[in-house]
């Protein structure tokens, strides 16, 4: 089931399930995964995009060997705070990812995510071609981290 309302969706988590969070970009989808305790966000791999069909699968496999109990899903807002194209193409991921599972599905605001996640590969004077492999899947370790965060004061 997919909630906008974030609270609607800390509400319908099972206790002690770790959460999934998805920075979705044209070419790749990075993922980063909480702990059980949903202390703490780790990067785990960036997805190459082909299909929907050969990237939910990807991403099924996960929920299903991490035992996520809910999906986070970065929803790139404009600066104003708007939703233009870019928010309509993370919904529809959102609807047709669920389709295929009983996990639940929220959206977080992206904004600045991957500035951030490039500000600190910058600080760990991470090399170019590197910062390359690793950005989408720091980025989705950067929104699941503030929904993380938000969830402890629910």
């Amino acid at each position: 089931m997919i909630y906008d309302e974030f609270e609607n969706f800390a509400a319908a988590l099972s206790p002690m399930t770790a959460l999934m969070g998805l920075d979705l970009g044209e070419k790749t989808i990075g993922v980063a995964v909480s702990d059980r305790m949903r202390g703490v966000a780790s990067p785990l791999e960036t997805v190459r995009r082909k299909k929907f069909t050969l990237d939910s699968a990807r991403l099924l496999d996960i929920i299903a060997d991490r035992e996520i109990g809910g999906v986070v899903l970065g929803l790139p807002k404009n600066m104003d705070g708007t939703e233009g194209p870019r928010c309509q193409s993370t919904r529809a991921f959102a609807r047709n990812l669920s389709r295929l599972t009983e996990v639940s599905i929220s959206f977080w605001d992206e904004r600045l995510s991957t500035v951030a996640a490039e500000k600190a590969l910058l600080e760990a004077d991470t090399s170019r071609k590197r910062r390359g492999q690793v950005i989408d899947h720091v980025a989705a370790g950067y929104i699941l981290q503030g929904a993380l965060d938000r969830l402890r004061f629910l």
